[in-house]
């Protein structure tokens, strides 16, 4: 998964959709205090159309950026440190309203016919999201703001214990007022999750168990309990004033007065909003569905899931279409893992294969220590090997380092997905590759190998990290993430690091095949379940069926598809626009091919709607006939 992704909810919800129309606001914007601000900003004079539109974008990002401490601090700035994010509906409203005026701004101010290509690109990407938001705003109350992928009460922490980095005592002092920041945001979303779950929108039975767990497990521990383990916010704040009084930035009292303080915040405002939402969990989980269904069941919730895959995806396919892809997807696969299974000489049938597969201790590390060192070792091992195959296939390269790491204790779940965070855009911090280790048994190494190059190179930290490093394109489009783009672009990776000599192994091939049948898997359960009425109990079916996914990460999975519609459906649909848009490259190019000028093209102007990228592709094309 996308590593932008995993902001999850908080961002989701600061950025849904409730916009004014723009053409009624038109005849405001030309007195508005915004436009004059913004015409004084930029020089109109001996500039190009496209130069002035992108000086408009890099002020106008910046406002947006302003509007989120949270995403100042993923960019690696300190700005607003010592803040989070607001969350309620009024601030989102204020925001999404700003959004509206300033596509309207744009409009007015600049003529789309005296752009280049690919200042015409950004001006679509940034009218393309308003057009999304506004879409969607009928649909704010449909989406689930706690679950067990998403939602502030683990994002919370990981958040100050990963990204927010301390340096000297101001960033210390920063990050404890952030503790209490926290306790105001979780009180935030909170009051939506009520109010939504007043009008009948409740995630099923399973996620607010989830969401009790981490929450509880932030809770468990020093300061907050009699225990001699200490809870994981903190431990990172004694860690970190340790690590400043170790560099000689603070002296003794300072350190003392230090976790003094961040003892106090934690008891004083974490505590207390983590007791209130766990308290409101557990009175309210018996309103919950025990057998979880779709959002199809929802007041509104076809219309809803609808939206949701045109989000997804960025294409108008219809749920019916979607599921007869997925099904059409899973048949060729089925093919090409029955005559791997040949091949290798295995005596029964593919289901006898996948039993194999699933059981055979070749297959897995041991549950130890030990064991999940070696799935982080080998995984370190197969990115270095394709990382020197990179320049054969690619012009332009990331700076951004790259680290492999377990997910933390406190969020971590037995079979869920390995995922992706990316660094800073100035590479100071690293991309991380996360793994879900708790249960070796949901994470057979013939997979490891496509899950590592999907997360890693060639796929999301490449990707993001070459987006994210763009210096010709404006600042927002460095920052922008589709689903489809940036999960087909990762299934893509997997396939192209077969071209690039990977999977030594014909059980390493299996893995990779098992991995893109899962993606296929998805379009077909997501929409079954959303769209068709399917229960939880026949998707596990149909998923057990058709891959060798083992039993927990198969529940994990669908479970992952019930709280997040639509999400799933991007993998597969972005990778074959993208080997539908090599395709049609290799055969107008012929000889003229470039493989790198390709992959070039496609990452170098960032994250893209997929019909924005089909036009991109043929741009190019034109220009190399």
């Amino acid at each position: 998964m996308n590593r932008l992704v995993a902001v999850g909810i908080t961002i989701a919800l600061l950025t849904a959709c409730q916009k004014e129309n723009s053409d009624s606001q038109k005849d405001n914007l030309t007195t508005n205090k915004s436009l004059s601000e913004s015409q004084t900003q930029i020089e109109k004079t001996v500039q190009t159309e496209s130069e002035r539109l992108n000086q408009w974008f890099e002020v106008k990002y910046e406002e947006q950026l302003q509007m989120s401490p949270i995403g100042l601090t993923f960019l690696g700035r300190k700005d607003k440190y010592d803040q989070i994010d607001e969350a309620t509906e009024a601030e989102e409203k204020r925001q999404l309203k700003w959004q509206g005026e300033s596509v309207s701004e744009l409009k007015l101010m600049f003529d789309y016919e005296k752009l280049n290509q690919e200042t015409k690109t950004s001006y679509d990407i940034w009218v393309y999201q308003y057009e999304q938001a506004l879409e969607g705003q009928q649909f704010t109350r449909n989406a689930y703001v706690f679950t067990q992928m998403q939602g502030i009460q683990s994002f919370a922490a990981q958040f100050l214990i990963n990204f927010h980095k301390v340096d000297n005592e101001s960033d210390m002092k920063a990050y404890i007022k952030r503790i209490a920041g926290v306790s105001r945001i979780i009180s935030d979303f909170l009051d939506r999750a009520k109010v939504y779950a007043n009008g009948g929108v409740r995630p099923p039975r399973f996620a607010y168990e989830g969401v009790i767990e981490q929450a509880q497990n932030l809770v468990t521990g020093a300061p907050f309990t009699k225990a001699t383990d200490d809870a994981p916010l903190w431990a990172d704040a004694k860690s970190k004033i340790s690590a400043l009084l170790e560099k000689e930035e603070i002296n003794e009292e300072q350190s003392t007065q230090l976790k003094a303080d961040a003892k106090q915040a934690l008891i004083s405002h974490f505590q207390p909003s983590y007791e209130k939402l766990i308290s409101w969990f557990k009175n309210d989980i018996d309103n919950t569905a025990e057998i979880g269904q779709g959002v199809g069941s929802q007041p509104n919730g076809k219309n809803y899931y609808n939206y949701q895959l045109k989000m997804s995806t960025t294409t108008n396919l219809t749920a019916d279409e979607i599921h007869q892809i997925g099904l059409k997807e899973v048949n060729r696969l089925t093919n090409e893992m029955e005559a791997i299974k040949n091949k290798v000489n295995f005596k029964g049938s593919l289901q006898d294969f996948f039993d194999y597969i699933k059981t055979d201790q070749r297959f897995f590390y041991p549950n130890t220590d030990i064991g999940r060192q070696g799935y982080i070792t080998d995984s370190e091992n197969y990115l270095a090997f394709i990382n020197q195959e990179l320049p054969k296939y690619f012009g332009i390269l990331p700076k951004a380092d790259l680290v492999v790491k377990r997910v933390e204790a406190f969020r971590e779940q037995d079979g869920a997905a390995q995922h992706y965070f990316p660094g800073t855009p100035d590479g100071k911090r690293p991309g991380v590759y996360y793994a879900h280790l708790s249960d070796m048994k949901s994470m057979p190494k013939n997979e490891m190998e496509a899950i590592a190059y999907h997360e890693g190179s060639p796929g999301h930290h490449m990707q993001i990290s070459i987006a994210q490093e763009l210096t010709s394109v404006p600042q927002f489009r460095t920052q922008a993430n589709f689903n489809a783009y940036a999960e087909g672009w990762g299934l893509y990776s997997e396939l192209l690091a077969k071209e690039m000599g990977a999977y030594k192994s014909e059980y390493s091939d299996f893995g990779r095949l098992t991995t893109e049948i899962w993606r296929a898997v998805r379009l077909v359960v997501d929409t079954g379940l959303h769209s068709k009425g399917w229960t939880e109990e026949q998707a596990v079916a149909f998923f057990t069926e058709k891959t060798p996914i083992a039993e927990g990460a198969v529940k994990s999975e669908v479970r992952r598809y019930m709280v997040w519609p639509g999400q799933a459906t991007g993998y597969k649909i972005g990778m074959l626009k993208i080997l539908e848009l090599r395709a049609f490259a290799e055969k107008e190019l012929a000889d003229k091919f470039d493989i790198r000028a390709f992959h070039d093209t496609i990452l170098g102007g960032g994250a893209m709607p997929l019909t924005i990228l089909e036009r991109r592709v043929k741009e190019w094309v034109d220009a190399n006939k």
